[in-house]
């Protein structure tokens, strides 16, 4: 057994904001298990390793809290607890509990259902890009990347279409409440929306038990559960489950989007060869997902004491499996700093997990990205980064994306 590393992980450095990927590389060869003293978890970088933490549930669990700030400013846990407490939601839940949600919320993301979609999120796609098609330029994070899987998720969950915008708004509060750069005012303000956010889907909790309708909330609402589960799902839960799938279904997918735009944009030749030839789309994402996933990494708590990479990890410990570095591990991929968008089998990353908690809404990810590379770029073809841009990109340590896209096009 070795002690931990030593390593500055100075995550929220300007340049590794930009690119956390020179960090990773260094913490893999010099300390691949140590502590981040500043943030109070173990960071885990080494693909086996991140890899052993997702899956072995009997060492680590999915326990923590998503919604609480590591570092939370002065009055920030006393505003959130104005709100409905945070509990295991499906992404932090361990079984037997995990396997009652999974198997209720995956009728709705099943690979028939996701077929299903297809023609909705095609139609949604086409929409967007009617807004700005005559403009010539368009912020593609802010008015395609983003909206495209809030409709999609508002929709499926039963969240009213006038609704979505705000829906939004208190998302990206959240953001901010977990963020690194927020100031302590903006936290505590991020803390009252996040409280606001809360309310508003409690109010919808009990519109559908009164009012119950064809949609995934009514699903979750009235579902039966086993006769050892506890009863069906409370307020409380919902208000955590409701959070989880909204946050997953939209804010990873913009992500996801955003960066495979940013990632063809910058490459010459590659929008025209995906417009050629479509079922390229599929290998772009997938590359995307490996060489810069939208979630950077998992949160876990170690049961008991345990090793990895022969350092010891006590109990209790909170980790952090970093999955943007485990991706770009050499023993996972050759060139593994390389965007290859033909790369063979790019399907082998951990960007959505492995195990109990691989994400259930992956196919519809999948789904919303393909749409949207294989839509502009057939409607727009010569769409173009705007000269001189340079994305600025989401300080979070969990979620990676840019926040910004600015391109051009002849109209």
């Amino acid at each position: 057994m070795t002690e931990a590393g030593t390593f500055v992980f100075d995550r929220f450095s300007e340049s590794h904001v930009e690119n956390p990927y020179p960090l990773y590389r260094r913490a893999r060869a010099e300390a691949p298990v140590y502590y981040a003293d500043a943030f109070g978890v173990w960071v885990v970088t080494r693909r086996a390793d991140v890899r052993t933490v997702l899956t072995d549930v009997e060492r680590f669990s999915s326990a923590f809290g998503i919604r609480t700030p590591l570092v939370a400013a002065d009055g920030v846990r006393e505003i959130l607890a104005e709100g409905y407490p945070e509990v295991p939601a499906l992404l932090n839940e361990d079984p037997p509990a995990h396997t009652r949600t999974r198997a209720l919320v995956a009728t709705a993301f099943s690979p028939r259902r996701t077929r299903e979609l297809a023609p909705h999120v095609q139609r949604l796609t086409d929409a967007l890009i009617d807004g700005f098609a005559a403009d010539g330029e368009a912020d593609l994070v802010g008015r395609f990347a983003l909206p495209l899987p809030l409709r999609v998720i508002c929709e499926l969950i039963g969240i009213p279409a006038a609704d979505a915008g705000q829906v939004r708004a208190w998302t990206e509060e959240l953001k901010t409440l977990t963020s690194f750069d927020a100031t302590p005012e903006r936290q505590r303000e991020a803390a009252h929306q996040s409280v606001a956010f809360e309310r508003y889907l409690a109010a919808l909790v009990e519109a559908r038990r009164a009012d119950p309708r064809d949609d995934l909330l009514t699903g979750l609402v009235t579902a039966e559960p086993p006769e050892d589960a506890g009863g069906r799902f409370s307020t409380t839960e919902l208000v955590s489950l409701l959070i989880t799938l909204i946050f997953g279904g939209h804010e990873t997918t913009a992500n996801l989007i955003g960066t495979a735009l940013l990632l063809l944009l910058g490459h010459p030749g590659l929008a025209a060869a995906i417009a050629a030839d479509p079922a390229r789309a599929d290998s772009l994402v997938e590359e995307t997902l490996r060489v810069d996933p939208p979630v950077q990494g998992s949160f876990r708590t170690v049961v008991a004491d345990t090793e990895l990479s022969g350092v010891r990890v006590p109990a209790g410990a909170q980790v952090f499996a970093v999955i943007g570095s485990a991706n770009r591990d050499p023993a996972a991929a050759a060139d593994p700093d390389t965007f290859d968008p033909d790369r063979a089998r790019p399907d082998r990353h951990l960007a959505f997990g492995r195990g109990i908690h691989f994400c259930v809404g992956a196919a519809l990810a999948r789904l919303e990205a393909r749409t949207a590379i294989t839509t502009l770029v057939r409607r727009l073809p010569d769409v173009r980064l705007a000269d001189g841009f340079r994305a600025p990109y989401l300080a979070n340590l969990l979620h990676r994306g840019p926040t910004r896209l600015e391109a051009v096009w002849s109209r």
